[in-house]
């Protein structure tokens, strides 16, 4: 491993402490190295990750990390980003502009900002000041901590992640769709825990109906989610607008929205809860992206969950192998993707696909 690529994997390990807390802006993290006079002791002036959304970016924090003794040193030193710094003005100035003002000597990037409003006009900027721009490095892992930003502006839609239970042989739930206890505690508390990363978490209507889930992140109280309602968005493909209103998706306790087909009538909008006509889970996609939902968590039911993969509107599957067997039930979907992490959660095997390798 090269020491450049040593202090990416370092930036990209930072990054990851906003996962949950910055949507929807992209993880990253920064760390500012006294390198460039090539001495054999490079030394870490300063570190930092974007902490939440409205907050400082990365590049900002680590500055701040900086001694005011070493601040002498930032033109003799690299800044290590995730992602390119960005160039325009939103909830907080321009890390170009910083990077300039404060005469770093160097910036490496994993990737460029698929963001229109950056799209290499950081990069230009540094470049035009005289700023030494290296990109590419750990591309890949780059893109990989940011599936979901990169998959918001490239595909326009939201990233997909599909999760669900089975049995040892094959089933997701009980004769005639009857809820059955699947995965053990440990991980269902990993499930609150994804919740709390994503924006969105979506049932079918069959497992709205059976299964009258609050999906919200009760079980992971410790998730901090900034200028958000605590638990993701609940969305609800409703088809005909036949689900009991008692349920608890329709209690008003988190934002909720009931997709249905446009030729079905509505009962109106209520505080937290909206219904929206859409005639496909395209459609459906379509609006969760220009409401800046940049992930959603599917968890069932297997109709709902077969819809998305024979759609082709997946890039991830999470899914919890049991040892216990039913003999009959609802058949599991079944798996596509390549395989990339296997891990035992308690008594369940967790098996991770994804579109990409």
């Amino acid at each position: 491993m090269t020491i450049n690529s040593l202090f990416m994997r370092r930036a990209l390990e930072l990054a990851q402490h906003g996962r949950g807390s910055v949507s929807p802006n992209p993880m990253v993290g920064c760390v500012i190295v006294h390198d460039l006079g090539h001495s054999p002791t490079e030394r870490i002036l300063g570190e930092g990750w974007h902490r939440q959304y409205g907050g400082p970016h990365a590049e900002v924090n680590a500055i701040r990390a900086v001694s005011p003794a070493d601040e002498a040193l930032l033109p003799e030193s690299t800044a290590y980003v995730t992602l390119e710094p960005c160039s325009h003005y939103g909830k907080t100035p321009p890390c170009a502009d910083l990077l300039i003002a404060k005469k770093i000597g160097r910036v490496i990037c994993c990737n460029d900002d698929p963001n229109p409003l950056v799209s290499g006009q950081g990069f230009a900027k540094l470049r035009a000041a005289g700023i030494e721009v290296v990109t590419g490095l750990l591309a890949e892992e780059g893109r990989a901590l940011n599936a979901r930003f990169f998959t918001f502006f490239e595909q326009k839609r939201p990233y997909i992640l599909l999760k669900w239970a089975e049995t040892a042989d094959g089933f997701i739930g009980g004769v005639g769709a009857t809820p059955v206890a699947i995965s053990g505690p440990l991980a269902g508390r990993l499930v609150h825990r994804w919740r709390g990363e994503e924006d969105a978490i979506l049932v079918g209507t069959t497992t709205a109906r059976n299964d009258n889930p609050r999906l919200n992140v009760r079980h992971w109280p410790d998730t901090a989610r900034p200028g958000m309602a605590g638990s993701p968005i609940r969305v609800v493909f409703d088809r005909a607008l036949t689900l009991p209103r008692d349920l608890h998706l329709f209690d008003g306790s988190q934002p909720t929205r009931v997709y249905h087909n446009p030729s079905v009538t509505s009962p109106g909008d209520r505080p937290n809860l909206s219904y929206v006509p859409a005639h496909s889970l395209a459609a459906m996609l379509t609006d969760l992206h220009q409401q800046r939902i940049q992930s959603v968590l599917v968890e069932g039911g297997a109709q709902t969950l077969t819809a998305f993969l024979e759609a082709g509107l997946w890039d991830e599957i999470r899914l919890f192998r049991s040892t216990a067997s039913l003999q009959a039930g609802v058949a599991a979907p079944q798996v596509r993707g390549h395989l990339v992490d296997q891990q035992a959660i308690g008594d369940d095997t967790l098996l991770v696909y994804r579109t990409f390798a």
